[in-house]
Order: C-alpha cells, then structure tokens, then sequence
C-alpha cells in the first residue's frame, strides 16, 4: 500500500471518529476503516459506553469480506475485558491481514499488549500515523488516562475589545445565532458544563443543550459552597429532566435545602472549604471518580482564574462578537500577571469565522 493510501484511510478513520465525539465517555471515540482491493468495505466508529467500539462495528458491516482485508483504526485496539470483550479478538477472528494504527492507547489496561496481540496471532501492524491530530483529537481521553482527571476547557464570549459584559451588566447578545448554537455544541460534547454559584446568582443560566435534535446532555455542576442556589433558578427547575448537581461544603448537608433540592432532582455532593474555597484538584478528582472525563467551564472570572492559577486549565476557547463596548468588564481582571515577560503564553492557537464572528482556540502553556 502506497504512503498516499495510507494518508488517505488514516484521515478517513479520523474523520469518521468524528461521529462518535460526546457520545461514548468515558471510552475515547476512535474511528476504524475496512479496506479490501483498495476499496473501503466498512466503517465504524465507537457506539455509546457498553456498546460496540469502532473496530467490532466495522467488523460487523464488512462480515466475512473482512477476511484478507487491512483495518486502519485511530487508536491501537483494546486487548481486555471491560464493558465489551477485546477488540483484538474480535480482529484476528475476522481474518484481517493487516492493520494501521494511528497512536498507542496509554490506558495501562491496552498500552501496546493489543499490537503484540495482533502480531503473535500473525497479522503485519503498523502505527504511528497522524499523531499529533489524533491525540488532539482525543485530547480528553489522554488527559484522563494520563493525568488521572477531566480535560477541562475554558469558554467564555467576548467582544473584540475582550469584555465579557457592558458597564451596566448587560451581556446578551454578544454573539451571532451561529456561534450561540456552537457553544451548545461544545456543551453536547463535554461530560460536564461547570459554574459558581454567582453567576447562576447574576445570570440564572439552565446550561442544557437546547438545539434542535438528538444531542447529549451534560451533566450541570453548580460550585455553591455556602448552598445559596435558589429552589426556583432556571438550574433547579429542569433538574428532574436535565442533570444538575450541587457541590457544596460538608457543614450544609444536613439541611432542609439539601432535601428540597434533592427531592426537586438536583444531585449533592460535599467537599471540604477553606475561607469559604474549594480545591479544585479536589472537585476534579471527584469529577474523575464518577468517570466523567471533560468539563467545560461556563463561568465568571472568579471561577476561571482559579483554575488557571493552579494550571487546570487545558484549553481556552474565545467567541468573538463583532461588538466593541470599552469599559473595565475584563474576563480575567484578578489573575495577577504584573509583567509582560511573565505572560501566560498560548500554543496551538487556531481561529475561524463564524458568520461576523470569530472562534478562537488556545492552549495554555505553562511553565515548568
């Protein structure tokens, strides 16, 4: 197989992982491509958790033209029991000849055991292809795995002059139709939407996905540490439909409100405060437990800063409106970056249009 056909079913694998994004967590989704006689045969991409990953789907629409055919698929193929039996089986059972992996899976359960499968069962594997797309691809997978906690990205709408608000607190719209119907997208792909308690206070935001169609929802989490969300916020209302969980401190757990909330159908979890703070490796970790593996912050300036100063940040997603508005509503007024030379720098920085919109998307680089 020539360099251009393998180029070119790696980038088709990728693209068809695409339709599996926000649908499996905490399983990354991968795409896998059948090709036999230089013709795809099959295509599959990772089904929702518990169900089949990309490599049986393809497996099964291809059936027994499988035989004798090569599987490029962009994440090496898992070798153990878990929700599912071992997709490396299931390949070698199938009759394929040879396959294309883009990256290693770090997971220690996988970590190469399944390319040494393929290879003692006599299948040709090759891998390494298109790495640093895919592991931006799967970037919340391999934050999970290897930092042993969510991906978290940071979203906040601004003018071009870089405010979040106007002087007398007015905020809505600062963005077009398309790119407000982009930040629901973002919310459908993410395991979690996360704010503090003022801005349900200042904004009173529902943080579900409100598009038209079959898209998942996130779970909603309120950093509330003294309970002060309202029973009547736009937040606890759709509770018993949406998800919505509370993280509060331990001393409000015994409380009337707690009832009432739960019973409303919000979700309680404590943490431990300090000066009225939690810690936010804490929240996390507790977010990594109940294995959900990104967040997206939908949050004031108080909540973002925080995160950036303990470097929990991952990546930073600006909506730019085409507005100007002056004044002093910063997004990040407090971080406390006296000096030019001690700039928080950005990578992989990216942008695109969005009708007179522009997304722009950054990667925070922080020093060792």
């Amino acid at each position: 197989m020539t360099d251009a056909q393998i180029k070119h079913y790696m980038q088709l694998a990728i693209k068809v992982a695409e339709k599996g994004r926000g649908k499996c967590s905490p399983n990354p989704f991968v795409g896998s491509v059948i090709v036999k006689n230089n013709q795809v045969i099959s295509e599959g991409w990772t089904l929702e958790y518990g169900s089949d990953h990309s490599e049986i789907q393809a497996l099964k629409k291809a059936g027994k033209r499988a035989k004798g055919a090569t599987l490029f698929v962009t994440l090496e193929p898992c070798s153990h029991y878990g929700k599912t039996p071992p997709c490396t089986k299931a390949i070698i059972a199938a009759g394929i000849k040879e396959v294309y992996i883009g990256i290693y899976d770090p997971n220690p359960l996988v970590k190469g055991k399944g390319i040494a499968m393929l290879k003692e069962a006599g299948i040709d594997v090759h891998y390494g292809f298109w790495e640093d797309k895919i592991r931006t691809q799967l970037e919340y997978y391999l934050c999970f795995i290897q930092k042993e906690r969510p991906f978290v990205t940071w979203k906040t709408a601004l003018t071009l002059d870089g405010k979040y608000a106007a002087e007398d607190g007015t905020a809505r719209w600062i963005t077009g139709k398309k790119a407000r119907e982009y930040a629901h997208k973002l919310r459908s792909e993410n395991d979690v939407v996360l704010t503090g308690i003022k801005t349900i206070l200042i904004d009173d935001p529902a943080l579900n996905v409100r598009l038209p169609g079959n898209y998942k929802q996130p779970l909603r989490v309120v950093l509330d540490p003294f309970l002060k969300i309202p029973v009547l916020s736009s937040f606890v209302s759709i509770a018993a439909k949406f998800p919505g969980m509370v993280i509060t401190s331990t001393a409000n757990l015994q409380t009337d409100k707690v009832n009432l909330l739960k019973q409303k159908g919000v979700k309680i979890e404590t943490l431990k405060t300090q000066d009225g703070h939690f810690n936010l490796h804490e929240v996390l970790n507790l977010l990594y437990n109940m294995n959900y593996y990104s967040v997206l912050l939908e949050t004031g300036s108080g909540i973002a800063e925080a995160f950036l100063k303990e470097e929990l940040i991952d990546k930073i997603i600006f909506l730019y409106g085409a507005k100007i508005l002056g004044g002093t509503k910063s997004p990040l007024p407090a971080l406390g970056i006296e000096s030019i030379y001690k700039a928080l720098y950005m990578w992989k920085t990216s942008c695109r249009k969005m009708e007179n919109d522009i997304v722009v998307t950054a990667y925070p680089f922080y020093p060792i």
